[in-house]
């Protein structure tokens, strides 16, 4: 049972904190501990408060329902990631995106308006991401402010939590009975199909207008009145609204879903197009994509302010009255040097790492010189500094836009996708670059990267290959290369690279660790050793290099030394259970088995779905001649490993000494189920038979052990050899 923070589940997720508590479960933060980057996620928990087998089917359709749609749903940027669904312990669990950011319940404030504006633009974000789970054929059933997180990084909105989720399907009767769904959703956001058991695409138009209207009156829903003839609510007296808007929204939250919008994409039509005044108007150019546009800039209260000073100066040039050409050229020279003074101070505080400062700068100079690409670059630099990578690819695209050849602009264009995982499009952006410029080494490097990420290791080596041809000792290329080399298990060519790569950065933690692995997997185990002494010269908290020490110098059956270093390992990384294992195996080998017990305890304090770990442990009992103890765990094993054959051939060995003589037959015999020619498991059954026929004939002649020796000290011999157990 998950019981809170520090615990890890399914192998790899480390419980930091618990979020929440609902009726059918709990949400945790975790930390993926198999990502170099141990990066934070949202771990889900199947818990329904009540346990009667109705209750129990419902949230457990509810829990898969929500794997299967977040996987459906894919990629999307504005909804969480699916990243595992598992059970464990007879607990379901679903793993997914962590997003940073506030809900919109602490934008919605009790009491404050928000303006048409803002409310038509927060409609649109909304529908936009329901537009494409309407395309998906899914209705959400719970959006309500709480379900709505803006993004921390970049601001965009975020739909969350799709426990609630039900596929739009055709309505099926078996056996005269119409099929059931449990009504589910946010009182005062869910309208009455809905609460009636019949959620429809519209139901989760209304939520969304309910929202809407919630941010034009401050009002909550609650609070909002109804019409006792209609049911329609009764809201525009609450605020100041233009008719065409109102229409809107008085459709979206009709009490008939029949006279609502059908799905997102019809609403988010209507919204398009209404004539809203902005301050600002985005212009068709010719793109190369959907995403390159140039947007008008917006007159800023400086550039009104420089508007009379600019008069001025032109009255004391002479400039009024002369023709318009001589006043436009002047002004463009004006307006030119006052974009390159934005610019340079964009520039400085880019350097100082004073980034809002250095974005506010560089808007100032687009927005005084919209063609300026040096500007756009660096907007797009510092976005990317900030982790704005979407708002950074649009700056890119900008630059690109009006200089085609722009290296760098588009060396950064991959870049910025790279971290946004668009791998494929990355690519293609330093195959642009490197159309530019063949020879851009940082485009062949970059390239390198991201075809790793996507497992295309021959491609990266031949693009590692192109930078050495550039820089030979340039320590990263070589480092990735035998990262490449290693993935393919051409360990001795990753070990010549792992050596240029060390040859050129003495002091690489990370190449020595990478290095000592390749001369692991060739079985070189001194040599190995002597790179992983390197890796924690440089790094003494290197946690996998002590780790790996510690299996090299037991393969060297130097089990001193290898506790040595498990425990250096565990000094690191407590909840390291393969370190607590090997640790116990190690002081298994020196025959320091209440220790091996001990260590065999705390890592299965952490994984106690280790089968391996519960063998191990009833094989110290046993040699301790704690043969129940040995028992119990043989037992744990085989029921988390049922074809462990060594398992089942050890628990015959106890289950013999305790002359438990059938159950130790029947214990060989499933040893040989799963390995048919396990001679030590036939050599067991047959003693262990004896021994009962043996016990049988004493019994059928009702004596006592006199006048027995003989078959007594066989009996005895087969238990001493049936005793020893496989390690």
């Amino acid at each position: 049972m998950l019981s809170g923070s520090g615990q890890t589940i399914g192998g790899r997720y480390k419980i930091i904190s618990q979020l929440g508590q609902g009726g059918f479960g709990r949400t945790f933060i975790a930390q993926d501990q198999h990502l170099p980057t141990q990066q934070h996620c949202v771990v889900k928990q199947l818990q329904p408060q009540a346990t009667d087998p109705l209750t129990l089917q419902i949230a457990r359709r509810l829990f898969d329902t929500e794997a299967k749609v977040l996987y459906q749903l894919g990629t999307h940027e504005q909804i969480p990631r699916l990243f595992a669904f598992f059970e464990e312990n007879q607990e379901f669990y679903l793993v997914q995106e962590l997003i940073e950011g506030n809900d919109l319940s602490q934008e919605l404030i009790p009491g404050k308006r928000l303006s048409e504006v803002q409310v038509i633009s927060l409609l649109k974000d909304i529908l936009e991401i329901l537009e494409f789970v309407h395309q998906q054929k899914v209705i959400h059933r719970d959006i309500n402010p709480h379900n709505i997180i803006r993004r921390k990084r970049g601001g965009k909105l975020v739909l969350i939590d799709f426990g609630a989720v039900k596929q739009v399907t055709t309505q099926v009767i078996q056996g005269g009975k119409t099929s059931f769904t449990v009504a589910i959703g946010t009182p005062g956001y869910r309208p009455s199909e809905q609460a009636n058991g019949n959620p429809r695409l519209s139901s989760d138009i209304y939520a969304v207008g309910v929202i809407a209207i919630q941010s034009l009156t401050g009002l909550q829903p609650h609070q909002l009145p109804t019409d006792q003839e209609t049911g329609e609510i009764s809201w525009q007296d609450q605020a100041k609204v233009r008719p065409e808007l109102a229409r809107v929204l008085d459709k979206m939250v009709r009490y008939d879903f029949r006279e609502r919008y059908q799905s997102a994409s019809s609403c988010l039509q209507v919204l398009k197009d209404l004539s809203i005044v902005t301050n600002s108007t985005t212009l068709a150019l010719p793109v190369t994509s959907a995403s390159q546009v140039i947007t008008k800039p917006k007159i800023t209260a400086q550039a009104k302010s420089f508007r009379p000073v600019l008069k001025k100066i032109l009255i004391i040039m002479g400039v009024i009255g002369m023709g318009l050409g001589a006043t436009v050229l002047l002004l463009n020279v004006l307006k030119s040097a006052n974009a390159t003074d934005f610019y340079r101070r964009g520039e400085t505080f880019f350097e100082l790492k004073r980034y809002e400062q250095a974005l506010d700068a560089y808007q100032q100079a687009v927005a005084i010189r919209p063609e300026y690409a040096a500007a756009w670059q660096g907007q797009g630099d510092t976005l990317s500094q900030l982790q704005q990578y979407e708002e950074a690819l649009e700056a890119y695209d900008q630059a690109i836009q009006i200089q085609p050849d722009y290296l760098e602009a588009w060396n950064n264009r991959g870049e910025a996708l790279a971290q946004l995982q668009h791998y494929e499009e990355a690519i293609d952006a330093f195959d642009a670059a490197l159309k530019i410029q063949s020879d851009s080494l940082e485009a062949w490097q970059s390239r390198g990267d991201v075809q790793i990420k996507l497992q295309q290791y021959s491609e990266a080596i031949a693009s590692f290959d192109q930078v050495l041809e550039l820089q030979p000792d340039y320590f990263q290329a070589w480092y990735l290369r035998g990262w490449a080399l290693h993935n393919l298990r051409r360990y001795e060519e990753a070990l010549a690279s792992y050596d240029q790569a060390v040859e050129y950065k003495p002091d690489a933690s990370g190449a020595w660790y990478q290095r000592g692995n390749a001369l692991s997997n060739l079985h070189k185990y001194p040599e190995a050793v002597a790179s992983y002494d390197q890796a924690v010269q440089f790094q003494p908290q290197f946690s996998s290099a002590w780790y790996s020490r510690g299996s090299a110098l037991r393969n060297l059956r130097q089990y001193e030394e290898a506790v040595d270093s498990f425990d250096q390992t565990l000094k690191y990384k407590p909840e390291h259970y393969e370190a607590w294992y090997d640790r116990g195996w190690a002081l298994h080998q020196l025959q320091r088995y209440e220790e091996a017990i001990a260590s065999y305890d705390q890592g299965l304090k952490f994984h106690k779905n280790y089968p391996q770990a519960w063998y191990s442990r009833g094989n110290a009992l046993y040699n301790l001649k704690n043969y129940q103890g040995a028992i119990a765990s043989y037992e744990q094993a085989v029921a988390l490993k049922p074809n462990y054959h060594e398992a089942w051939y050890s628990r015959g060995n106890a289950l013999f000494s305790l002359k438990q003589y059938s159950q130790a037959v029947t214990s060989f015999e499933e040893a040989l189920r799963y390995k048919s020619d396990y001679q030590e498991a036939s050599k067991g059954k047959e003693q262990a038979i004896q021994a009962a026929q043996v016990i049988s004939e004493e019994e059928s002649r009702e004596q006592g052990s006199s006048g027995d020796g003989e078959d007594g000290e066989m009996g005895s011999r087969g238990a001493e050899e049936a005793g020893e157990v496989s390690q």
